[in-house]
């Protein structure tokens, strides 16, 4: 068995939990939502370069870019 096939479930978990603190009111839970899914952005790319899913690494950085830009947002108000 290959472990770095497992890497998706944190990953997919993560990034569930990410998307529910991202959404709460508290800008501290917001936060941590951020931080969360810039987690899972790095585990999605090393699964996704483990699988060649280059695709999938593409997305993953454009959405980390997106997650950084909203957590220095987040930070702001």
């Amino acid at each position: 068995m290959d472990y770095l096939d497992l890497v998706q479930w944190p990953a997919m978990v993560i990034t569930v939990i990410a998307a529910w603190y991202v959404s709460s009111r508290t800008q501290t839970r917001r936060g941590v939502g951020f931080w969360c899914f810039l987690v899972s952005n790095v585990l999605w790319i090393v699964w996704g370069w483990h699988t060649a899913a280059y695709a999938l690494i593409v997305l993953q950085v454009c959405l980390a870019v997106m997650n950084i830009r909203g957590a220095r947002k987040n930070d702001a108000v």
